[in-house]
Parts: C-alpha cells; sequence; structure tokens
C-alpha cells in the first residue's frame, strides 16, 4: 500500500467505516443483589470510560422463564461510536488493545461477515488500558461490530488490513 500522512488515512477511514458499535450483555450479573444499585452503575462508569459516551440500556422485549428474565429488565448496554470519536477507538483497539489480549495471533478472517462487517469480542474489559484492574469491582465481556459504509466483504478486508487491524491470512482449505 502506498503511504500516506495521518489526516488522510483519518478521512479515509471516516468514509469508509459508518459507525462502531459496542456492545455488553450483562446476563448472569442480572440476578446478583444490589444490581441495579451498585453493578449496573458500575459497568455503565466503565464502558462510558473506555468508549467516551454513555451507553444506552437495552430492555428486554418478552419475559422468557428459563433464563429467569423479566420484560423491561435490562439485558445489556449498547452505544454506536461515529466520526472523529469511531477514528480514535479504531486506532486505540489497533494498536493498544490487541498487542495487551494473552496469546492474541490475529483475528480470523471468519470475524469479518458477507457485509463487511467486523465482529471481535473480549471476554473481560480489562483488556482495555483505561480500566484499572485493582479498582475495578465487577468483570463483564463486550463485543465490537464495525460496521463499513461499503458492503462489499473484499473490500472491507482489504481496508481493514490496510487500517493496521491484524487479521490473519486466510487458510488454505488443503491444509
Amino acid at each position: 500500500m502506498a503511504t500516506t500522512n495521518k489526516k488522510t488515512n483519518k478521512h479515509v477511514t471516516a468514509r469508509f467505516l459508518e459507525k462502531i458499535v459496542v456492545n455488553a450483555g450483562i446476563g448472569k450479573l442480572r440476578n446478583q443483589t444490589s444490581f441495579d444499585d451498585k453493578i449496573l452503575p458500575e459497568i455503565i462508569k466503565e464502558l462510558s470510560i473506555i468508549t467516551g459516551q454513555k451507553p444506552a440500556e437495552r430492555r428486554a422485549k418478552k419475559s422468557i422463564a428459563g433464563f429467569k428474565i423479566r420484560e423491561g429488565e435490562v439485558v445489556g448496554l449498547q452505544i454506536t461510536i461515529r466520526r472523529s470519536r469511531m477514528e480514535d477507538f479504531l486506532k486505540r483497539i489497533v494498536t493498544l488493545v490487541f498487542p495487551r489480549v494473552k496469546d492474541f495471533r490475529g483475528i480470523d478472517i471468519k470475524n469479518v461477515d458477507s457485509n463487511g462487517n467486523l465482529n471481535v469480542g473480549f471476554h473481560d474489559q480489562y483488556v482495555f488500558p483505561e480500566i484499572n484492574v485493582e479498582k475495578s469491582k465487577i468483570s463483564f465481556g463486550i463485543q465490537i461490530t464495525c460496521v463499513p459504509r461499503i458492503k462489499d466483504r473484499e473490500k472491507t478486508i482489504d481496508f481493514y488490513k490496510s487500517s493496521g487491524v491484524p487479521l490473519k491470512e486466510s487458510e488454505s482449505k488443503n491444509g
């Protein structure tokens, strides 16, 4: 790829990516005592620190007895990041977060779906340098989805590679 300065690269990212969506499911944490008073505000605070935005609560649409979920209960948190925050967040993930993941060898190419969405999940929020492990009271998983404007898988894979996202090379089928 041709070398570009930082301003040009930022504009390419802004034109190519529509948004980044950060989700945190809080499933089993919901059953703990004082969830609404202590646990949920702590998760919201840490997600706000990570993304720079306050998350929106996602509530259950139906009651499901098997999962002990009642209609209207908070089951997840979601943040949609756009424009300059999106560019900065993607850069932080590539340069700071991925190197902190234990035994990280790259993102599998299968994590890019047919529309070009890149999906990455983390078991806990401690891989983000903003989170202090000693002060954090709760551990939760995070799902990050990068949504491109162009819905072509091959073009988006090329863009992710040029942006520095560590995608693994596709494996040959015959071994």
